[in-house]
């Protein structure tokens, strides 16, 4: 085997310079706050939503509402609209703040468009499939209140190599039938200072 020499020596040892990676991976506890590049992440998440639901639930509007219909309010989540400048995943802040008022008692969910159809589905199917003991009846749903909207919204402001991140997020519960706003919320506690320094190597 013919030898490759000082130069191609010099190639195969820059190849393995550049071609070389490393991974660590190390789990921390999922409350530990971690800012990697100053983007909407997991802890604004729990802070917005934590905010929200706190508000939500002891709302004197909902009360009385509550006494009035002698119920709890029966809501469906609508739509949490991104408009911010960045990929938010507002599914997870929408089922974060379904699941924490769930827990508190106050209002009751029914299901999403999306699920209501897989739901009627398995009742078609188990009308012409199930024992008529078990097949759950069509025509049984339980209509829903109000419908909870909401937004995430973005203030940016740049100079440099510095920017400012601040997060707006509002949520309202809209009754359905009047259109009247029974509960509005919004959290603006989120503000983030990024700077941003070029690495040479």
């Amino acid at each position: 085997m013919k030898p490759i020499g000082m130069a191609g020596a010099v190639v195969v040892g820059m190849c393995a310079l550049f071609s070389c990676t490393s991974t660590s991976v190390k789990r921390v506890d999922a409350a530990v706050r971690t800012d990697l590049d100053g983007y909407w992440n997991d802890t604004d998440v729990r802070i917005a939503c934590d905010a929200l639901v706190a508000d939500c639930i002891t709302a004197p509007s909902i009360s009385a509402y509550r006494q009035q219909m002698g119920r709890k309010p029966v809501v469906i989540i609508g739509k949490i609209r991104n408009e911010s400048d960045e990929h938010i995943d507002t599914a997870i802040v929408a089922t974060r703040l379904q699941n924490a008022i769930i827990a508190s008692g106050v209002l009751d969910f029914v299901s999403s468009s999306d699920e209501r159809l897989l739901l009627r589905a398995e009742r078609l199917d188990q009308a012409d499939n199930a024992s008529e003991a078990t097949a759950k009846a069509i025509g049984n749903e339980t209509g829903a209140d109000c419908m909870m909207l909401g937004s995430v919204r973005t203030i940016v402001q740049t100079d440099g190599n510095k920017s400012v991140r601040a997060y707006y997020v509002s949520v309202q519960l809209h009754d359905l039938e009047t259109n009247r706003i029974l509960w509005s919320g919004s959290d603006d506690s989120i503000k983030k200072v990024i700077t941003r320094r070029k690495v040479t190597f």
